[in-house]
């Protein structure tokens, strides 16, 4: 019987971002026979003590590992995320790295096992627009490409009911196009909530299946901005992960040409103010133009500090505000919904974070036999047992090629 490897329990711990206290609590292990429990978890991590399997499948749990990597004979290198686009805040580095690189294995693993059901249906081919730009090209090249793509102009998305619904529109267009769109905003429960600071969307460039990620956690009138910045990533090539803040070239292009599409340089222009307006001036008239058009305040800031209509101060200082402003309506509604019986439909959630277009795929290849429900449950991350609800009540019949 092989024996686990106590350097890969350390390290998996650490990659988990977990300190020995917080470590200790997770995986249930408590002072016993005078030993701390943090001793005992040294003990385990220097080959002191072996733990035992129910330990061994905590483990794997919360560090979010598979159970084979603790018999490996060392640890296996960093996932490639891609480029990691991100400026982040220092002490949110090492716990943020750790749950997005949790989030990107799962992602990148859940991507590969699309396209090698697209290459077997053996008509899948390569997406033409897939890294077909450069920055040099510029902004309104690479949107006018996206634009052509999708098919969507910026009447037809105004033209929605609400910021959802004209996210709806978007996605459906990008999914039509051959791109996968996901909503995710956590590991699978509250306690790995992903925020938007640390993890804003993830792009994989793949020519058969690129995926574009979208942390929901951000305010639904956020998405759309979201979602195109990702999109000029693929049309870039540029597979990686993207925060709120970031001060590279690729993250401002990429910014720029979401915020020109959403929001033309003519039309921003027409907003009256300036360097000397007030705080309460500039907040009030950014939020009314924003809600007219199913746009986020902090992107209506964002385009104009673009314009030179903003200062770098004070597009941080009404950011803030906002971010501050939507936590607390936000917080909110939660507690408001706590108070009320039921929620949300579990499958109808799921089946709004995941897209149509990943469920159509998984349902196509149920129905022909060649996806088993487990292999499903894993494209899809949820338990076999869900498989069948979550399918049987989506926008298609199942059973049937979608």
């Amino acid at each position: 019987m092989p024996r686990v490897n106590p350097q890969i329990l350390r390290w998996a711990r650490e990659t988990a971002g977990l300190a020995p206290d917080d470590a200790v609590q997770k995986l249930d292990i408590n002072d016993a026979r005078g030993v701390s429990a943090v001793d005992r978890l040294a003990a385990y991590e220097a080959g002191e003590r072996e733990p035992s399997r129910p330990l061994l499948l905590r483990m794997a749990k919360h560090y979010r590992r598979p159970l084979l990597v603790f018999y490996l004979k060392e640890a296996p290198r960093r996932g490639d995320r891609g480029e990691d686009f991100r400026t982040l805040p220092p002490d949110q580095k090492r716990p943020a790295d750790a749950l997005v690189d949790a989030l990107t294995r799962d992602v990148k693993a859940r991507q590969s096992m699309v396209k090698a059901l697209l290459v077997d249906e053996e008509d899948a081919e390569p997406l033409p627009f897939i890294g077909s730009m450069q920055i040099d090209q510029g902004v309104n090249a690479v949107l006018g490409s996206i634009v052509r793509t999708i098919g969507i102009d910026v009447a037809e998305f105004r033209a929605q009911a609400s910021p959802e619904g004209a996210f709806a529109l978007l996605r459906s267009r990008a999914e039509n196009a051959g791109i996968f769109v996901l909503l995710i905003g956590n590991l699978g429960s509250y306690q790995t909530t992903l925020d938007v600071e640390t993890f804003r969307g993830f792009a994989i460039a793949d020519p058969i299946a690129p995926f574009v990620v979208i942390n929901d956690q951000d305010a639904k009138s956020a998405w759309s901005f979201t979602l195109l910045h990702e999109l000029a990533h693929l049309w870039l090539g540029a597979t990686g992960v993207s925060g709120f803040y970031s001060d590279g070239a690729i993250e401002r292009f990429c910014n720029d040409v979401a915020g020109t599409y959403l929001l033309p340089n003519a039309e921003i222009e027409q907003l009256s103010v300036n360097h000397d307006t007030d705080m309460e001036t500039l907040s009030r008239v950014i939020s009314d133009f924003a809600e007219e058009r199913h746009l986020s305040r902090s992107m209506v800031a964002y385009r104009l500090l673009r314009v030179g209509k903003l200062t770098n101060e004070t597009w941080r200082l009404l950011t803030h505000r906002f971010r501050q402003q939507w936590r607390e309506r936000r917080d909110a509604q939660r507690e408001r919904d706590r108070q009320t019986d039921g929620g949300p439909n579990y499958y109808v959630v799921r089946r709004h974070r995941l897209g149509s277009a990943l469920l159509k795929l998984v349902n196509r290849n149920l129905s022909e036999g060649l996806l088993t429900p487990t292999k499903a449950s894993k494209v899809l991350g949820v338990k076999p047992r869900s498989v069948q609800p979550l399918l049987s009540g989506a926008s298609f019949t199942p059973g049937k090629a979608a």
